[in-house]
């Protein structure tokens, strides 16, 4: 009995592994986790050196700081990269590669203007910036040189795009690596003499900013590379039909983005703003665990949706279910056990941190457990929207229930501190996975059978 349904499942195991877009994901997957867990590990080691040097309220602070500065620049930016993807490699297709070159040029002309906007503003607003979120005015001079990384970004975002659509996914993930590593380095010889806030920051700076130039000297290489010496000479004018087009997506990207950055990626500064840094410390540490259970899955997403878009300009409506089943599958026998891991584990892990992070940090990894298993799991909630017309509905769906997290931070913030932002963001994780899921399984189903009813 036992020896048959070995080879049940043995065979079953084979077929699944075996089918080729199910390989394509998990070989183009492979590479982008290699990098990111690498990445993911060194960050941990930031933070646990940061945690005991600089303690709870410390590490809140180095948050907020370093949240302020990215939040104000990505309010600014227009999501350059995914337009680079988009209409470079619309031009591209079509060999028009003038048109493509003033694409880039456009964007990083665009980004570097907005660089340089987005740093006058953290210049300008860190005196508010440490009365209101740090409760502490001495520091704003430290929320302003961090700042110095959003000037020194140049045109990342756009630089990225291009390395992205030209395949130079190894270019990304070597940066990437790299800021990790010099960052690390810098906080433990400040560990090791005993630093103190202003040397972690400086650590962070120094790593964003080698980061950012990097990129963006790596993007002119690659245009340099594909378009040749005078690349840039490229006239804008040929955009001229396109304008609006151009425009257009740019905001909207822009809209999208901002849902997301009000709603998810401004956490730090809601709670900072409502209770205290110290409160701030111990959700910090508690989403950085968090972390180890969502890097391996994060990849998952952008290879899942090349196969997936392909499939359904194709209508190869099987292919899409089995790349939906299979990628849950792959996501669930890793989410599964790991949540598991971090119940069992869990105080040990924010140990590492300092005994003084228990038991609240611990108790906030409990809480968002429950929505980042959904949005493992079902990772891919929005992914077959976009390719099927629908791209506005998840920037809808996100707007309303982030219209209820804002409300709820109002109310909860203040009296449950951590905790209460904790069960914010995973009702809301949870909530939205649920009806962006359900979205697309109706969508799936009304285009299955649109040929039978035709």
């Amino acid at each position: 009995m036992l020896r048959s349904l070995y080879r049940l499942g043995s065979a079953s195991l084979k077929r699944f592994i075996s089918h080729p877009l199910f390989q394509r994901v998990i070989r183009n997957t492979g590479y982008l986790f290699s990098a990111q867990t690498i990445a993911a590990g060194l960050s941990m080691g930031q933070g646990i050196l940061t945690a005991r040097l600089l303690g709870v309220e410390g590490a809140g602070l180095v948050g907020i700081i370093t949240q302020f500065s990215s939040n104000i620049y990505r309010l600014i930016s227009f999501r350059m990269s995914e337009l680079v993807v988009s209409f470079v490699g619309e031009f591209s297709a079509k060999e028009q590669d003038a048109q493509a070159a003033a694409v880039f040029k456009a964007a990083a002309f665009i980004e570097l203007i907005g660089s340089i906007v987005a740093y006058g503003l953290v210049v300008l607003l860190s005196p508010l910036a440490a009365r209101l979120f740090a409760h502490n005015p001495d520091i704003a001079p430290l929320f302003a040189l961090y700042g110095v990384y959003v000037l020194a970004s140049l045109f990342s975002e756009s630089a990225i795009g291009l390395l992205q659509y030209f395949n130079r996914f190894g270019v990304i993930a070597y940066a990437t690596i790299g800021q990790s590593i010099l960052t690390i380095l810098i906080i433990t010889a400040a560990f090791v003499r005993g630093g103190d806030l202003r040397d972690v920051v400086i650590a962070y700076l120094v790593g964003k900013v080698v980061w950012g130039l990097f990129i963006s000297l790596a993007g002119l290489w690659q245009a340099h590379k594909v378009w040749g010496r005078g690349w840039w000479r490229a006239p804008l004018s040929l955009l001229a039909p396109r304008r609006a087009e151009l425009v257009r997506f740019g905001i909207s990207t822009n809209l999208s983005g901002t849902i997301k950055l009000i709603s998810r990626d401004s956490e730090m500064l809601w709670l900072a703003y409502f209770s205290t840094p110290l409160q701030v410390g111990y959700y910090k540490i508690a989403k950085a665990i968090m972390n180890i259970l969502m890097t391996p899955v994060t990849p998952l997403i952008s290879t899942t949706y090349r196969e997936v878009a392909r499939e359904v300009a194709n209508r190869h409506w099987e292919n899409v279910r089995y790349l939906l089943r299979s990628g849950t599958i792959l996501a669930a026998a890793w989410t599964l056990p790991a949540s598991l891991g971090l119940v069992l584990f869990g105080p040990w892990i924010v140990g590492l941190y300092g005994p003084d992070f228990l038991p609240t940090s611990y108790i906030n990894i409990l809480i968002l457990l429950v929505g980042v298993i959904a949005v493992n799991i079902f990772y891919w909630n929005q992914l077959v929207l976009l390719p099927l017309g629908l791209p506005d509905y998840p920037a809808k769906a996100h707007f309303v229930f982030a219209i209820g997290k804002v409300i709820g931070t109002i109310l909860l913030v203040p009296v449950m501190g951590a905790n209460g932002m904790a069960i914010l963001l995973s009702a809301y994780l949870f909530l939205t996975t649920a009806v962006l899921v359900w979205k697309t399984l109706r969508e799936l189903q009304r285009v299955s059978i649109e040929p039978a009813q035709a």
